[in-house]
């Protein structure tokens, strides 16, 4: 077995592990300090919207010589302080987006763009977005994003409970908050691709947290009938038995896209990749963290509350004060768990269950034994006749 999986079978049982959710102010400060600053970012910088939302046109020239950024700076030029975007194509031609660029506007820089590069203005395709479109989507975007979010509260309140539900809606406004902040800072721009990286995301930060939540709910099955742990430390084994999975799974999910970010967006200069690539490169990455971080221990924070585990919580202290003042009394260290006074429903529920299996598969295989052969008994060979009491050497009189 390898050291990972061997690592992830012992965080699993238990035996090692780290204190997330003890250690959950931390986590809630760094995750504050991270979004103020994506909202900073936002408030200041703005995102920067493609024409499929703001308007605009966008110029598709032939094969030239001519670079991209030559032609940015005579669109720039032509189209009287709007900014330009240029690109270079993969058959030599160029891709000149303008925003907020209307027809009347539009005709001066296609003419500039055909004297620059020595060709007929026919010759440049010229497609015009409306801003009344780009309203239009925008609108059905915020609406899909509404529903997703309506959507997943209602299926965890079901699945789970409120809190999860609750936890969770949390962690995905954190995850979209963090990653459109990082489009802001960056200065990329906002297209439908980017919608779609942002929709994807929410999914993968949901499919970490349920698997979590779905550990938690198993473990805390008969939690207040025993005294060894609180909800908070039920919590903690379940996230530290799915820590590796989660790391595995994001992991997995990262490499190529950040192969798409960094060698096709960075290196080919495959610019078009890039507002969904980002989008799903910081979304991914703020998920696996929220999941962890944030809606796990969220849920620990409003568990708590519950005048059950509350109880619960004054019981396992008041045990685990008990075992150290005897243990100090008799000269000795208290035991981990103090198995010693441990009523019969005072287990952990997943201890309880192991132990169930092995007591199982003992009695399966003395069953097993005794179906294929009869059990001898087996008396002592003391003042027996016959036996052999030494090695190679028999019983009786010498000769």
């Amino acid at each position: 077995m390898s050291r990972l999986g061997s690592l992830g079978a012992r965080l699993y049982r238990g035996e090692v592990g780290y204190d997330f959710v003890a250690k959950r102010m931390i986590w809630y400060g760094l995750s504050i300090l991270i979004t103020i600053t994506a909202i900073v970012g936002l408030s200041v910088r703005g995102l920067h919207m493609g024409i499929e939302f703001s308007g605009g046109a966008v110029f598709t020239t032939p094969k030239t010589s001519i670079s991209a950024d030559e032609a940015r700076d005579k669109a720039e030029e032509s189209a009287e302080g709007h900014t330009a975007i240029a690109q270079k194509l993969g058959n030599g031609g160029l891709r000149i987006q303008i925003s907020d660029l209307d027809t009347e506007a539009a005709q001066p820089v296609q003419k500039a763009l055909a004297k620059e590069l020595g060709v007929e203005s026919s010759k440049i395709n010229t497609q015009l977005v409306g801003p009344s479109w780009g309203e239009e989507i925008a609108k059905k975007a915020w609406q899909g994003l509404a529903i997703f979010m309506l959507l997943v509260v209602i299926y965890l309140a079901i699945a789970f409970e409120w809190r999860m539900a609750l936890a969770a809606l949390i962690a995905l406004v954190h995850d979209l908050t963090i990653t459109v902040g990082v489009y802001a800072l960056v200065g990329f721009e906002v297209t439908p691709g980017t919608v779609i990286g942002l929709l994807t995301i929410l999914g993968y930060s949901l499919y970490d947290t349920v698997v979590v939540f779905d550990g938690l709910r198993e473990g805390a099955k008969g939690l207040t009938k025993q005294t060894r742990y609180t909800y908070s430390e039920i919590a903690n084994r379940s996230l530290n038995g799915t820590l590796v999975r989660s790391i595995n799974t994001t992991v997995v999910a990262l490499l190529p896209v950040a192969a798409l970010l960094f060698i096709g967006g960075g290196f080919l200069g495959a610019g078009m990749l890039n507002d969904i690539s980002l989008a799903l490169f910081v979304g991914l990455a703020a998920g696996a963290y929220s999941s962890i971080f944030i809606a796990t221990p969220l849920v620990a924070d409003l568990k708590e509350r519950d005048p059950q585990m509350k109880a619960l919580a004054t019981r396992v202290r008041a045990k685990r004060a008990a075992a150290a003042a005897r243990a100090e009394s008799s000269g000795k260290a208290a035991p981990a768990d103090d198995a010693d006074d441990e009523d019969p429903e005072d287990v952990d529920p997943r201890d309880a269950a192991d132990e169930e299996a092995e007591r199982e598969e003992a009695a399966a295989g003395v069953v097993g034994q005794r179906g294929t052969e009869p059990a001898r008994p087996q008396s002592s060979t003391r003042n027996q006749p016959g036996r052999n009491r030494g090695r190679g050497r028999p019983s009786g009189k010498r000769r």
